[in-house]
């Protein structure tokens, strides 16, 4: 599929409700740095409550009988990219570009193909119910389409929160989807006999916290002006990316264990990636309000604005990268055994590698959210499937142990998917122009 077929044709022209709605967007999009403190804010707790649930489940179950329940989190966590990331950032720019109603007169068919995905993952699970869950009956199957949903309705809610700018709401629904599966776990342990399905139903029940906004669902019929290009195409490119990203920041335990490591390595590599990547998970939960500006800035042809950014972006990439191997190589001595235990240790080389990586997973998240709020969805993916090719030949030829093909790997995949994105952003600029300008008095 080509790229001319993949992402919008300009708007040319400026009706006046083109004009309205602009004017209105601009104003309603959120501003001053409290805002982004509060999504923060939110996202920080609600990482700190996610960690607390895994704690209650391999705590009061072991390490195997949480096995089940650890595959399910996993599951979600791949879920949350393919599914609530898309949705979320393809709500925020639509509503900016075009108005509510545009997204109204679309989300049936989405709500169809998120049930869809959902039953197709289920069957997949009820497949491999036994090998993967160790069980039999369809509880875990049924679990795995209860969270895809779940990631749907995620999505639908905190996109819509977050185009009307109401990011206090976005923060609260953070926290209370974590905290509710929490609450519903420590009942669970204090009241009941704790058991993996009884806490897989716990993390599947936390979305349901977003019913708390029922609002999100009743969108305006205007439209500003009229969407172009494919919804399909943006939401399939969006969720691809996304998903190459996520396993590229999760799967260097998995590599390092086909590679040939030690088990021991294997934890420790984990563990790292658990802590170096805290940065990005405070990341994802502010870069929503980031969508809309960045829209704006793309309707109004402000393409000085966006080199600026696109320039900060790339040189404090740099910056955070060379800081976070410095704290890294600290970091794998000193800090992992402190918070993971005497036993999770990690050399400064590949600690080093671990950190610089996932500091420059940030940079490529911003440059990501820049991309999707010109409309290109394929862009973002092609970027990513670029990168993620290059990293695995250099995992293939690369020689030495395999903790370091790992760590070097995980790092030259980063850096290619940054370079690829900064370079698919610049070949979105020129088409900025042609998008009708917002009225000076409201810049």
């Amino acid at each position: 599929m080509s790229t001319a077929t993949a992402e919008p044709a300009p708007v040319t022209g400026t009706s006046r409700a083109t004009v309205y709605g602009l004017r209105h967007n601009l104003l309603a999009m959120p501003a001053g740095a409290g805002s982004t403190r509060t999504l923060a804010v939110g996202a920080g707790v609600s990482g700190l409550l996610a960690y607390l649930f895994f704690a209650l489940s391999t705590r009061s179950l072991g390490a195997s009988a949480a096995a089940p329940v650890t595959l399910l989190w996993t599951y979600w966590s791949f879920s949350a990219a393919a599914v609530t990331f898309p949705l979320q950032h393809w709500i925020v720019r639509s509503v900016v570009a075009h108005g509510e109603g545009s997204v109204r007169r679309t989300l049936p068919g989405v709500v169809v193909g998120v049930g869809a995905a959902s039953l197709a993952a289920g069957l997949v699970a009820w497949v491999v119910r036994e090998p993967l869950f160790g069980r039999a009956d369809a509880w875990f199957p049924v679990l795995v389409a209860s969270v895809t949903m779940g990631s749907g309705l995620t999505g639908i809610v905190r996109g819509s929160l977050s185009a009307r700018g109401r990011n206090a709401s976005v923060a609260a629904a953070l926290v209370l989807e974590n905290g509710v599966r929490c609450l519903a776990a420590a009942v669970l342990i204090a009241w009941a006999t704790p058991s993996a399905l009884g806490l897989g139903i716990c993390l599947a029940a936390g979305a349901l916290a977003h019913l708390m906004w029922p609002s999100s669902f009743r969108l305006a019929r205007e439209m500003t002006s009229q969407p172009t290009g494919s919804r399909l195409w943006y939401l399939s490119g969006a969720s691809a990316g996304q998903l190459m990203a996520q396993a590229v920041l999760t799967a260097g335990p998995v590599l390092l264990a086909l590679g040939g490591g030690s088990a021991a390595q294997v934890t420790a590599v984990f563990a790292a990636l658990a802590l170096f990547r805290a940065p990005y998970t405070l990341a994802i939960g502010v870069v929503s309000q980031l969508t809309g500006r960045f829209t704006v800035l793309f309707l109004r042809g402000r393409t000085t604005a966006r080199r600026r950014v696109w320039l900060a972006v790339v040189a404090s990439t740099g910056t955070a990268a060379a800081f976070g191997a410095g704290v890294g190589a600290w970091a794998g001595r000193r800090l992992l055994p402190v918070v993971f235990g005497e036993q999770v240790v990690l050399p400064a080389a590949p600690a080093a590698l671990l950190a610089a990586g996932s500091a420059v997973a940030v940079g490529s998240l911003v440059l990501a959210v820049m991309i999707l709020a010109q409309g290109r969805g394929v862009a973002f993916a092609r970027a990513w499937g670029l990168a993620v090719l290059a990293g695995g030949a250099v995992f293939t030829l690369l020689a030495g142990e395999p903790l370091m093909r790992v760590c070097w790997a995980f790092l030259v995949t980063e850096v290619l998917a940054l370079v690829a994105l900064a370079v698919e952003e610049r070949r979105g600029a020129p088409a900025g122009r042609n998008r009708p300008p917002a009225p000076a008095d409201v810049s």
